[in-house]
Formats: C-alpha cells, sequence, structure tokens
C-alpha cells in the first residue's frame, strides 16, 4: 500500500482536486512503466509468515537490502517500514508482504530487468537467513492468528475499520498479494477511454493470472480467491464504478466520487491521525471531527486517493489492480498485457470495440465468473477464453506496433513478454489450474508441496 503524500500545500479552491488528477496529463513520449508486486516471505524450516523482528524477520530482509544494495531507509516512529533507491521503493503490506513498487520505467525490458534484480536481492539476504519467498495470490494455509502486523499506523487503523465494514477486508490485508501496472493518459479523453478499457476488462486480467485457488489449507473454489476477497471489503471504496461508463465522466466526476468515499486517516508529523468514516467534503469545509477547524492539503488528498480500492483507479496515473500476485515469469507479463493494449491507438481503439458493448450487468457478471472459473468463465454469449485471446491478440500488436528493442537491440520488441499468457491459451491452464492439478494429483493433498515448488 502506499506511502505517505507529500509536497502538496493548502486547498484553496475546490477546483485543485480536480488539477492534481489533471496534472498527471502526459505527451506520448513521456509516458511511463510502473509496475508493483507483493510476495509472501516465511520461515524455510516452519513455513510459517515471517515476524516482523528478529534475527529471521522482516525487518532483517529490509536492513539487508539497506546495507548490501544500498537501498535508503524510510522508518515511521523508529522502526524500518520501506527502502527507496532510484526512483523505486520497497514497502511492506499488512501481514508482512514485500512490495516492489518500481521507478516509471520506458519500456518492459527495464521493468523487467528491474523486477530481476530485486528478487535476486532479496533472494540472496533471504537464504542467509533461512527464509523464502513465494508469489501466489493469496497465502495457501497461515490463519489470521498466525500472520504480523506491521509497525504501520495506518495499518492499525485499517484493521478495525474492516471489521465494521465487511467481511474479507482483513483477508485482503494481511493474506493477499497482487501484481499491477501504472500507465499515463496524455488527456482526460485518454483518460477517461483507457479507464473504462481498464474496468471492463479487468476481469480477463484477474482470469489470465489467477493464482489463489488455495485459503486455510484447502481449495476454496474459485481460481482467484483473492478476486472474490474484494467482492466483501468495502462497499463504499471498491467495485467497478458504473459512473464512469456514464456521460460526463471526466476528472471532476472522479472528484465527486472520492469526495463520498468515507476517509481512513489523516498524516500530520508522522503520525496517522483516526478519520475512519468522517468526510474529506467536511474537512474542506473545516469541520472536521479529527482535527477541527483545520483546512486540508493537497498532500492530504493525494493520501485520501489512496485509500479508495476500485478495481482499476486514477491518481496522476492510472493502476490496475485485477492480477493476483503470481510466479517470476508473470511479473513481466502483466504490464506487457497491459501497456500492449493501451499505450498504441490503435490497439487501445480494439479493446473498446471489445468492451463498449458489455452492460453493467455483465460486466460484473464477468467479474464473479472470473474469480471463480478463471479462463473456463462464461457469461451469457461471452466465453473468456475467447475474449482473452482476442484481449492477447490485441496486446501483441500494440507492442509490436511500439517496436522497443531490448538487449541492445537484440530483441526487436516487447512482445515475448506475452508468452507465459500465450502458453495458458494454449493449454487452457493458469497457474491456478495448475496448481490444482497437481494438489489432486502428485501432491495427493499434501499443500506444503506448494512451497519447495513454487518460491522464488
Amino acid at each position: 500500500m502506499s506511502i505517505p503524500q507529500s509536497g502538496g500545500g493548502p486547498i484553496e479552491r475546490y477546483e485543485q482536486l480536480a488539477e492534481l488528477l489533471e496534472g498527471g496529463n502526459k505527451p506520448k513520449d513521456a509516458w511511463r512503466i510502473g509496475t508493483e508486486h507483493e510476495k509472501f516471505g516465511y520461515c524455510k524450516d516452519s513455513l510459517l509468515p515471517l515476524p516482523y523482528e528478529g534475527d529471521r524477520s522482516i525487518k532483517a530482509i529490509l536492513e539487508g537490502l539497506r546495507d548490501r544494495f544500498n537501498w535508503a531507509p524510510v522508518e515511521e516512529a523508529g522502526n524500518i517500514i520501506g527502502l527507496t533507491k532510484d526512483g523505486a521503493n520497497v514497502s511492506l503490506e499488512p501481514g508482512g508482504q514485500l512490495e516492489l513498487s518500481g521507478a516509471p520505467l520506458e519500456t518492459i525490458h527495464e521493468t523487467c530487468d528491474e523486477v530481476n534484480v530485486h528478487l535476486r536481492e532479496v533472494q540472496s539476504v533471504a537464504d542467509e537467513m533461512g527464509a523464502r519467498f513465494i508469489g501466489l495470490g493469496a497465502a495457501p494455509e497461515w490463519s489470521h492468528d498466525q500472520m504480523p502486523m506491521m509497525p504501520k499506523g495506518r495499518y492499525r487503523l485499517m484493521t478495525d475499520y474492516m471489521g465494521r465494514v465487511g467481511t474479507h477486508g482483513t483477508q485482503m490485508m494481511y493474506r493477499t498479494c497482487t501484481v499491477q501496472v501504472n500507465l499515463d493518459f496524455a488527456s482526460e479523453a485518454d483518460m477517461v477511454k483507457k479507464f473504462r478499457v481498464a474496468l471492463a476488462l479487468q476481469p480477463v486480467a484477474t482470469a489470465l493470472f489467477a493464482n489463489s485457488p488455495f485459503f486455510e489449507g484447502k481449495p476454496n473454489g474459485h481460481k482467484s480467491w483473492r478476486s472474490r476477497i474484494w467482492r466483501d471489503l468495502d462497499a463504499d471504496r471498491t467495485g467497478t464504478l458504473p459512473f464512469v461508463f456514464e456521460d460526463g465522466m471526466g476528472f471532476e466526476r472522479y472528484v465527486d466520487y472520492a469526495l463520498d468515499v468515507p476517509m481512513y486517516f489523516v498524516y500530520r508529523d508522522g503520525v496517522y491521525i483516526d478519520a475512519l468514516g468522517m468526510s474529506f467534503r467536511d474537512f474542506m469545509k473545516g469541520e472536521l471531527p479529527a482535527l477541527p477547524g483545520e483546512m486540508p492539503t493537497l498532500s492530504d488528498w493525494a493520501d485520501h486517493l489512496t485509500t479508495i480500492f476500485p478495481e482499476a483507479r486514477i491518481k496522476q496515473f492510472m493502476e490496475m489492480r485485477g492480477a493476483d500476485g503470481g510466479p517470476w515469469r508473470r511479473l513481466c507479463a502483466l504490464p506487457a498485457f497491459w501497456v500492449g493494449m493501451m499505450y498504441d491507438q490503435s490497439s487501445l481503439d480494439a479493446a473498446w470495440d471489445l468492451a463498449k458493448g458489455m452492460d453493467l450487468e455483465t460486466r460484473d457478471a464477468l467479474r464473479v465468473a472470473a474469480s471463480v472459473d478463471g479462463l473456463h468463465a462464461q457469461v451469457g454469449d461471452i466465453k473468456m477464453m475467447d475474449l482473452a485471446k482476442q484481449c492477447v491478440d490485441i496486446s501483441r500488436a500494440g507492442l509490436a506496433a511500439r517496436a522497443r528493442s531490448g538487449a541492445g537491440g537484440m530483441v526487436p520488441d516487447e512482445t515475448h513478454f506475452l508468452n507465459a499468457l500465450e502458453d495458458s491459451l494454449e493449454t487452457g491452464q493458469t497457474p491456478a489450474d495448475e496448481l490444482l492439478e497437481k494438489y489432486h494429483g502428485d501432491w495427493g493433498g499434501d499443500l506444503k508441496r506448494i512451497y519447495d515448488e513454487y518460491s522464488y
């Protein structure tokens, strides 16, 4: 999850809220790719999650990365809770999931190099202390009581609130992992078109990257339990945002939506102040109960935007949020999938042609079906396998048209990063299908086999 935002002065006009978002508009030659992924750390001998403190711990991993690879520490209340270097940062999810938020990069070649370097660094530090990391969409065995809580004030507030507004919120916080990509837009109109494509086709990403068929030690009946969790988390801040498809959608319309999402906190002088359930509209009037008489800053608004969790969201860029965390190879496939569709105009137009005929009922039904059946989902006449093939074909065409070479010009474009997805479309098997086949076959129902075979 996001680190505190900074650098924003007082909000003196309502229009500044939309202007902050509009400030993300960039010409095409300035568009970048920011890839984020999370993974679970565990003790190699006990197969239990890494605690925050101790010789073998999340804290020790962060300190090892800091000392050995020159990452700069990020601290809260005297605890190391993250790292920064060269435009990237390493942060902690509530249950100790380690997240790399990559730097904004020009090509997927660079993104994949960044992922590879990071995972090798983490692996080298973890190996020496008897720890390992695994990429899955949901923790396969661990109960809530077995998960540590990272020492971040934001998470203490969220944990309490989640129990009041939904049934799966703490599962999301402590026992799920995702991979996502952050992309740019050129204008308000470009943002709207990309936003609509992102929300309508996010179930395709959920299906292709489905990788959470187990929970609390057994199959859970879903290919993506992580996606299932998000459906009953907090209706005020999740979902598929029907208003995005309505006339009048733009930065101001998103601001109106975000203002109605209940607040979590206000960050002041290194402290998260409890503003749970309070209104940013009241804050704009100087009437926030948590800080009576105080007016918000643009940093407060930017912080608030990070507490909204739809399937895709905008800040000064757009985040694609529908995919499970997964194997090393697929961490590069996710940005390739969306960049191919979003960063070439012909491909974006083709993707919108696929999406524009879907009504709200169809979009929501696809989201549910993707979590349950993955690539084998069907909603009415729409077969997920066919839709996914069309999307990957569109993405491949977009990547070929971008023609961004790698390996010193030896690789002509970025299309090969889609190979993992094309393998799934050829075999009909996502990572979840492969895991279930092994569980019911070679593993004989012994889920502990997953750690040796699927850890980084």
